[in-house]
């Protein structure tokens, strides 16, 4: 910046002024850049817990409002018919969504204590952002420190007024962040990593709208990349509702009339709906699937008008213009608006007016506006009224249908209807196409006098089938000439369960779906968690077998399932096997759809061809059975696990380490960096030339006898060495051999090579280093018969008649290689399945990318949330958040009383006080994080805040009468070591 501020010093004025005028040109065409909507996610009335649940809602004309639950408050105490009466509404109906008590916590790491204190409204926006973001295929780990931004509508705090009003004793610190609006939005932020702007917006009924139109210009002007926006809105008290019923602004009915002579009002709804925003060009460069373009946003305010909360026709005519313009389009491109329609006799035919005014002009009466309002099936959201719009616009967008407007019996007399082209559908109808693509208008208006419209259009055709793997046009693909691996996972086994129902059930509503697509999607669009399933499947019908199978228990081939936290997972050792003989055709499918092993495989030949030595390796795949089973020839063994090494690399499986044998330790030296392939492939050639020479046996470990023949020392001679990148284990001892001694001749001219490879210690030593995975690069049954060995070693060590045998694992992986007569493609996607669920880390991307084909995200069920009630209950006794937590205490170890703490570890023997205390901690901390904690569990891996520290610390002053300070807890690191400091004050 200093640079540039001082070569800009020196250009003059006119200059500047001229540079200046050429980058506001720019600037206008970038303000103008539309927005593409990748990612939806609601939560509204009527069960509408997805997208494609509220537009089923919305198609069918179905009404959403019921009387008020019971769970809220008693309808009848605060009803009455007569809205002068005291202290009561005239409405006793809403819009509500179920059971807004339960959330599930522990997957956001959020602890008991602190999520009963966290507003309702706070949960939903985490749970519905998430499914938002899933629904857009991105996977919030890859946003973490990203310019992503959040943009929230709120405005009420009913949770808080519900706890305070009644329960006193039971405010603690975590309910000034649990209400907080500001905390709603930053707390999204805060979980999952975000560092663009986040904040919160209350413009009452607008508010949604106005942070869609916010995001907008966050991504416009660079402070976003990715936005997530949208509001929320939950109903918990009858105060604001009395409030409400007395400025006349509830319909008596429960049902918000929009246009009509009989309207009288709104009813109040509540809810939560979020879209995930990113620029056109930068959604198009990565491949997303395009829901809609918003074209063009604009707020702005009454002012001075008639009345505070009265609605002003011009300010709404503005609006719409700015809107218009800002986004390029004409006020005949418009063919449908979504109107803010509260349903009151006073704003329904200013709002129509402002719409008529602006839209309708040069429309004729058989090209009409149509018009219509969400409130009439769910009722007025509130801060969240505007999204529940925009989102009915982008659904009706996609189907390119209008979906009826509900209570329209006889038009609202005061509207000038001959006046205006406008027409309210009253069924179900398509939406007629225009001479340019199909756009529509939002509109929200807030009782503040903060007016906010937005133009969306519809996704154009060239952008509806773009690649999310290539960035290119998808062309249509035939799913049955490869198998393909569907991988699943949660964060517990009942949420991994729920996940495959949900995928069974969405293959039973989507019979022709693309499974390529399907398993592209759940490999790089969602998040990878602990419990894991991997199927490899060739058909959408196999797909859901195997799912049935998952559901209720089964085992069957292409079913793998674990939890990652069952294996130490430090990398994978690629062993490479040494004197296997490959069979004519043995790795051609894998040449044929797999660039990768096809590029390596060829290098290996075009070296190998300079020598006149191709021959063989070109027979590998010439088809011809009548030279099969193949003569055992080492450089077809090189070639086709050199080929292998790199397929399994170019997918991000990088090895940890590596071992080989025979050949295959030259081709680990390859893998490694030891020397160049054409080294590795010149050794190996020689080697043959010298075993046909001296007629060694195929199954000769050794290549001659005596010493090095003269030849062949030169050539390893003359190799140019470097040092290994990957930790290389020597066959011949068994051992990782140091950069100085393998990376040179010495090692490769040892008469030891010739000894018999000592694989088992080779796996011993792996261990040490952490790696218990094990993957067979080559053909056959390389780590079967290791496995075999191993087994039995390790029976004769446990039974102590084996006691020279290396130290081994409780749990080792082995991970096969290619077997003849079995389909490549599948062993590969097996094989990568076995590897997803033991955690080992994989690149989809690159995956996706390897195979030359092209493949798009589409929408796949989202989380199946696991969720528990979090409440504070009013209607009877309720014991305070801190007996609760003493109750759960008291349930777990039967202490009494907090004095009985201290006094029943000064009573058990001295022997048995460490375990006492260790599990008295743990039971604390657990209570307070949640979660599953060992006394192992490191606390930084933990959501540890000041807050808990707070709670511990006056715990254990009360518990044990130790002053235990906030620094100490935090470096003792986990329960184990706070035990141990603690028993030293004891």
């Amino acid at each position: 910046m200093a640079d540039l501020n001082q070569r800009l010093s020196q250009i003059s004025p006119t200059k500047l002024a001229l540079l200046a005028q050429e980058m506001r040109t720019k600037a206008k065409l970038v303000a103008i850049e539309p927005i593409a909507v990748i990612g939806l996610g609601c939560r509204f009335p009527g069960n509408c817990a997805t997208p494609a649940a509220f537009w089923n809602l919305l198609k069918q004309g179905q009404d959403a409002i019921t009387e008020i639950p019971a769970d809220r408050w008693d309808v009848d105490a605060y009803y009455h018919a007569d809205p002068k009466a005291p202290g009561k509404s005239v409405s006793r109906y809403g819009g509500f969504i179920q059971h807004p008590a339960d959330f599930d916590a522990r997957f956001f790491n959020i602890p008991p204590k602190e999520a009963i204190s966290l507003d309702p409204q706070q949960r939903l926006l985490l749970e519905v952002s998430w499914e938002a973001l899933e629904n857009a295929g991105c996977v919030p780990a890859e946003l973490l420190g990203s310019q992503t931004g959040v943009f929230v509508g709120i405005s009420t705090n009913d949770y808080f007024q519900r706890l305070v009003a009644r329960h006193h004793a039971d405010i603690d610190a975590y309910l000034g962040t649990g209400y907080a609006h500001s905390v709603a939005a930053g707390r999204l932020s805060y979980l999952l990593g975000f560092h663009g702007p986040s904040l919160a917006v209350d413009t009452s009924c607008s508010s949604s709208l106005v942070a869609v139109h916010l995001a907008c210009q966050s991504l416009r002007n660079g402070e976003s990349d990715l936005a997530l926006a949208g509001g929320v809105n939950v109903i918990l008290t009858p105060e604001n509702s009395i409030a409400l019923s007395k400025a006349q602004m509830l319909a008596p009915d429960g049902r918000c009339k929009t246009f009509d002579a009989a309207a009288n009002g709104y009813v109040r709804a509540e809810g939560c709906g979020m879209v995930v925003l990113k620029r056109l060009s930068d959604a198009m460069v990565d491949g997303d699937t395009i829901l809609a373009l918003i074209r063009g946003t604009a707020v702005n305010q009454d002012g001075q008008s008639s009345g505070l909360t009265a609605p002003n026709g011009q300010a709404q005519q503005a609006v719409i213009r700015q809107a218009l313009s800002r986004g390029g389009s004409a006020p005949k491109q418009i063919s449908y608006v979504e109107a803010h329609g509260t349903g009151t006799l006073l704003g329904d035919p200013i709002e129509l007016g402002a719409l008529g005014a602006v839209l309708t002009p040069d429309r004729s009466q058989t090209e009409p506006l149509f018009v219509g309002s969400v409130k009439t099936n769910i009722g007025h959201l509130e801060a969240a009224a505007g999204i529940a719009g925009l989102v009915k616009v982008i659904l009706a967008l996609q189907h390119q249908q209008i979906p009826p407007h509900l209570h329209l019996k006889q038009p609202n007399p005061h509207i000038a209807w001959d006046d205006y082209a406008i027409k309210i559908p009253t069924e179900l109808i398509p939406w007629p196409a225009t001479e340019s693509r199909r756009l529509a208008g939002v509109s929200s208006f807030g009782f503040s006098g903060t007016n906010a419209h937005i133009i969306v259009e519809e996704t154009p055709q060239d952008l509806q089938r773009i690649s999310a793997s290539t960035g290119t046009e998808v062309e249509t693909q035939d799913q049955n000439t490869t198998w393909h691996l569907l991988t699943l996972s949660a964060k517990t086994e009942s949420a991994l369960l729920a996940t495959a129902d949900r995928y069974r059930q969405h293959l039973t509503d989507n019979p022709n779906i693309n499974v390529s697509d399907m398993c592209y999607t759940t490999q790089t669009g969602r998040s990878h968690f602990e419990h894991r399933l991997g199927l490899v499947v060739e058909s959408a019908q196999d797909m859901q077998d195997k799912l049935s199978a998952t559901i209720v228990g089964e085992e069957t081939k292409g079913l793998i399932k674990g939890h990652t936290s069952e294996y130490h997972h430090a990398g994978v050792g690629f062993v490479f096997a040494g004197q296997a003989a490959p069979n004519i055709n043995m790795g051609r499918q894998l040449y044929q759809t797999q660039p990768t092993f096809r590029s390596a495989f060829d290098q290996c030949v075009e070296i190998v061809s300079t020598r006149e030595q191709s021959a063989p390796l070109e027979q590998l795949f010439s088809g011809d059975q009548s030279v099969s089973p193949l003569p055992h020839h080492p450089l077809v063994l090189f070639a086709l696990e050199f080929a292998l090494s790199q397929l399994w690399q170019s997918w991000g499986v990088e090895p940890a380490l590596v071992i080989g044998y025979d050949v295959g330790e030259y081709v680990a030296a390859c893998v490694a960096g030891i020397f160049p392939l054409e080294a590795g492939l010149r050794l190996v050639a020689e080697r043959s030339r010298l075993m046909q020479t001296q007629r060694i046996s195929d199954d000769a470990p050794s290549p001659w006898e005596g010493t090095t023949p003269i030849d062949f020392a030169k050539i390893v001679q003359e190799v140019t060495y470097d040092t290994p990148t990957i930790p290389f284990i020597s066959a011949v001892t068994g051992q990782i051999i140091s950069p100085e001694v393998i990376a040179g001749p010495t090692y490769w001219l040892s008469p030891r090579l010739r000894e018999q490879p000592q694989l088992l210690q080779g796996v011993a030593t792996a261990v040490e280093q952490g790696v218990t995975t094990f993957l067979g690069i080559g053909p056959g049954p390389i780590l079967s018969n290791l496995e075999q060995h191993y087994l039995q070693t390790k029976k004769l060590t446990s039974s102590g008649t084996n006691d020279a045998s290396p130290h081994l694992p409780p749990k080792v992986n082995w991970l096969s290689g290619l077997y003849e007569g079995q389909n490549e493609d599948q062993q590969l996607m097996q094989t990568l399945a076995e590897l997803y669920v033991l955690g080992a880390k994989i690149d989809w991307s690159r995956i996706a990318q390897s195979n030359g084909q092209a493949y798009r995200k589409v929408n796949l069920p989202t989380y199946p949330f696991q969720r528990q009630r979090y409440w504070i209950d009013t209607d009877c006794k309720t014991e305070s958040i801190s007996e609760n937590r003493q109750v759960k205490v008291e349930k777990n170890t039967q202490w009494a009383t907090d004095s009985d703490v201290l006094r029943q570890f000064k009573n058990k023997p001295a022997n048995e006080r460490y375990d006492f205390l260790e599990a008295y901690l743990l039971t604390l901390i657990t209570d307070l994080l949640g979660g599953d904690i060992t006394p192992q569990t490191p606390f930084d891996t933990l959501r540890v805040d000041s807050l808990m520290l707070v709670e511990i610390t006056t715990q254990l002053a009360i518990d044990l009468n130790l002053e235990v300070s906030a620094k100490t807890i935090i470096e003792s690191g986990s329960v184990a070591a706070l035990t141990k400091r603690l028993m030293k004050s004891l």
